[in-house]
C-alpha cells in the first residue's frame, strides 16, 4: 500500500470516528463531585429515572435488555444511565450501551477516584449495591430500589412518578 493510500485511509477512519462522536454516539459524561446536583437542575419539574449500573455487575448486564425495551416502550419517561465504573472503562461502557441501544440517551460514568464520595452525594444511605435505580417525580421526591426489577415493577414505579 502506498503512503498516499495509507494516509487517505487514516484520514477516512478519523473522519468516521469524529462523525460518530459528533452525532452523540459516544457521549459519556464524566460524573464528578457536583454532577448529581447538575442532573437534578437539568431536570427541573420533570420526572425521570436514574439507573446506576456497572460493567462488572452481572445482574446489571442481564437487566440491560429489559431497560432497552422499557426505554423504547416508554418514551415519556426520561431514562438516565450512570455507570459506577472507573472512567477508564469508557470503551467497555459505550460498547454495552450501544449493544443494547441505550447510547442515544443521557449517559454518565464515574470520573472521580473517590467513588464512595460520589455514591454519598447521590444517596447517603447507599453503600454501593448494584443495580440501583432511582425514580424521581416532577418535584424530585425520589424512590430508590436496589436489585433487579421486573417489567411490572418498572411500570408500577412509572405510575407513581408521573401522577
Amino acid at each position: 500500500m502506498s503512503l498516499k493510500k495509507y494516509f487517505l485511509s487514516l484520514v477516512w477512519i478519523l473522519l468516521v470516528a469524529f462523525n460518530l462522536s459528533a452525532n452523540g454516539q459516544s457521549a459519556l459524561k464524566p460524573f464528578t463531585s457536583g454532577s448529581y446536583q447538575q442532573l437534578l437542575a437539568n431536570n427541573v419539574n420533570s420526572p425521570f429515572m436514574l439507573v446506576v449500573w456497572s460493567v462488572d455487575c452481572s445482574s446489571c448486564l442481564k437487566e440491560m435488555a429489559l431497560l432497552s425495551d422499557i426505554h423504547k416502550n416508554n418514551p415519556n419517561i426520561k431514562m438516565i444511565m450512570l455507570a459506577a465504573d472507573e472512567f477508564s472503562a469508557n470503551d467497555q461502557i459505550e460498547q454495552i450501551l450501544m449493544q443494547h441501544q441505550l447510547d442515544g440517551i443521557e449517559n454518565w460514568a464515574f470520573a472521580d477516584e473517590n467513588s464512595q464520595k460520589l455514591r454519598f452525594e447521590i444517596d447517603p444511605k447507599w453503600y454501593g449495591e448494584l443495580p440501583r435505580t432511582y425514580f424521581f417525580d416532577s418535584a424530585h421526591h425520589r424512590i430508590s430500589i436496589s436489585g433487579v426489577m421486573s417489567k411490572e415493577n418498572y411500570q408500577a414505579m412509572f405510575a407513581k412518578i408521573i401522577k
